[in-house]
């Protein structure tokens, strides 16, 4: 683990991080919480339980402090003015540091839920506030809090679960049981075999071998059991760029919102290593930054987020909606925004399974980028997303060779080509398809393609293989909902099922599709967000109408709930 002191942005934004209110800004803060008081050596918070929520220090001292291998590394300590939490305070998740009272404390806790009604009601001062809050997860990010995962970097159930975090912005340490004594101790003390890793300590102390996402994601507090007795305004299934939209847009105009993805927030552009082409952003954005503000920013608006949930069977006849769950439970709600986007289509080639999450990756972040420093990779597609990794890899690969069916002219924007055809170490080869690949035990060593219209087959030097040719519509979970898609299995909406239909409205009332998951969409982020910022405008009038066709007794239901 980092020391926090040699970090970059400890060293750099701690006055951000650790700000300190004036006090007629700390009388302003106070109206939002209660009071407490603790006692010298008492715990104020502990890592991997639920606090009171963000805690405002009036007097006294808090030392926070992060364990590692049972160090305890000190991180800051707060006084008067200075305020203990950080972004997991502002949905009511467990803390990720300890935090213990040097001295008597007197302190205001302000629960999530009035944390998000002083970020809107005090704007200049929740501006601030949200800056550090964001801030400090990255700080903890770069010094390894969180669950410690053990097994090695190359294992693809370690990617696996790295790559889960990672995308869902959860701190971890990763550690090696080859190189890690702490990792060895654990190993030998839990008396693990090597089949059952990678192993995760939990900061609750829970020990998981080789768990799922859904495992892992409930061991570190990240989802927890949804409400079904709970009417919510909107249900939206999908956190990409359309879905996170969509929270963002309802949440901020009063709607009561749950958003849940069967994997993490920010769909195929979270995986995005660059985007540059999105309007505000001249230097360009990665897509886990612009994904990233996106979640916080529909947390502030008291969006409930789930993630990992995932949506099995839609039903909608009866007001209101139900949804249900791989786990069993069910969620209801008077509207639903299908926002699932596509799932990446994968090669028609023997031996695929075997090098999956080890050796054939489907996004390019810089955790795959880490692994192919160095080394020769292929690229398969065709697409502005094959472009923008093929340049982010170029940066780091010895060697990357692009293999693309048709002239990249008929696919990508001009811009990419011009920038792949400036990198030395990158060969395009057009009009070819994968036709095999070549290793043991999950580790790739060699690439097969063969040529259109000639039939030359050719074999190269891979480590990596990065497979970007396209996504099919997530909707084979719709087939017993009875909503129309067309011939590709898109939803369609709006004038494509009827008249009378509400802008973005499926062919099921109060049931609408955004972003790539929609037929006929624009495939750009950009017109994914503008999805989700249109249809909150479509759920409003939904709503209204069904408030005016609703029975007297069935309104005042409604709109008492």
């Amino acid at each position: 683990m980092t020391d926090p002191k040699e970090t970059n942005t400890y060293a750099t934004r701690a006055p951000q991080m650790f700000l300190r209110f004036s006090d007629e800004e700390i009388e302003r803060l106070s109206r939002f919480g209660e009071a407490r008081s603790y006692r010298a050596g008492d715990m104020l918070a502990r890592v991997g339980e639920v606090g009171p929520g963000l805690m405002l220090i009036l007097s006294g001292q808090v030392e926070v402090t992060q364990s590692h291998g049972g160090e305890h590394r000190h991180i800051v300590t707060h006084e008067r003015g200075n305020f203990m939490g950080e972004l997991a305070q502002l949905s009511g998740r467990p803390y990720l540091v300890d935090e213990k009272a040097l001295t008597d404390v007197e302190a205001v806790a302000i629960a999530p839920d009035r944390l998000r009604a002083l970020l809107v009601a005090e704007a200049d001062i929740g501006e601030r506030l949200m800056r550090a809050l964001i801030l400090r997860r990255v700080g903890l990010i770069e010094t390894g809090a969180g669950p410690v995962i053990v097994g090695e970097d190359t294992n693809a159930d370690v990617l696996r679960l790295v790559n889960f975090l990672r995308r869902n912005g959860h701190p971890y340490q990763q550690l090696s049981p080859r190189d890690d004594s702490c990792a060895q101790t654990l190993v030998e003390r839990f008396d693990v075999t090597p089949e059952e890793l990678p192993i995760v300590l939990c900061p609750n102390g829970q020990l998981l071998r080789n768990p799922t996402e859904d495992q892992l994601a409930r061991c570190v507090g990240l989802v927890g059991p949804i409400n079904s007795e709970r009417i919510y305004d909107v249900a939206i299934i999908g956190a990409g760029p359309a879905g996170l939209a969509t929270a963002v847009y309802a949440g901020s105009e009063g709607l009561s919102v749950l958003a849940i993805d069967c994997r993490s927030f920010g769909g195929q552009a979270g995986a995005s290593s660059r985007i540059e082409n999105y309007l505000g952003f001249p230097t360009g954005i990665s897509g886990m930054a612009l994904m990233g503000r996106a979640f916080s920013q529909a947390q502030k608006f008291g969006v409930e987020i789930a993630i990992p949930d995932e949506a099995v069977k839609l039903e909608c006849g009866n007001d209101p909606c139900r949804l249900s769950l791989t786990t069993g439970e069910v969620i209801r709600a008077r509207s639903i925004v299908i926002a699932t986007g596509a799932e990446y289509r994968r090669l028609g080639v023997a031996r695929l399974d075997e090098f999956e999450g080890a050796s054939v990756h489907y996004w390019a972040s810089p955790l795959e980028g880490d692994l192919s420093a160095g080394k020769d990779v292929v690229l398969v597609g065709g697409g502005n997303s094959a472009g923008q990794a093929t340049v982010f890899l170029a940066n780091r690969a010895r060697r990357v060779t692009m293999i693309a069916r048709r002239p990249l002219s008929a696919t990508m924007s001009q811009y990419l080509i011009d920038r792949i055809a400036a990198q030395p170490n990158v060969e395009v080869i057009a009009g070819c398809e994968i036709t095999e690949l070549v290793g043991s035990n999950g580790v790739l060593e060699r690439v097969g393609w063969v040529e259109h219209p000639s039939g030359k087959r050719t074999e190269r030097p891979a480590r990596f293989l990065f497979s970007f040719i396209g996504a099919e519509p997530n909707t084979d979970w719709l087939a017993s909902s009875g909503l129309k898609r067309d011939d590709r299995g898109f939803v369609l909406t709006g004038d494509e099922v009827g008249e009378g239909r509400l802008p973005l409205e499926t062919s099921r009332r109060g049931i609408f599709a955004v972003g790539d998951v929609r037929s006929c969409s624009v495939k750009r982020v950009a017109a994914a967000v503008g999805d989700g910022a249109q249809v909150v405008a479509a759920i409003h009038a939904y709503l209204a109408q069904s408030r005016e066709a609703a029975p007297p007794v069935i309104q005042q239901v409604v709109e008492t709930a």
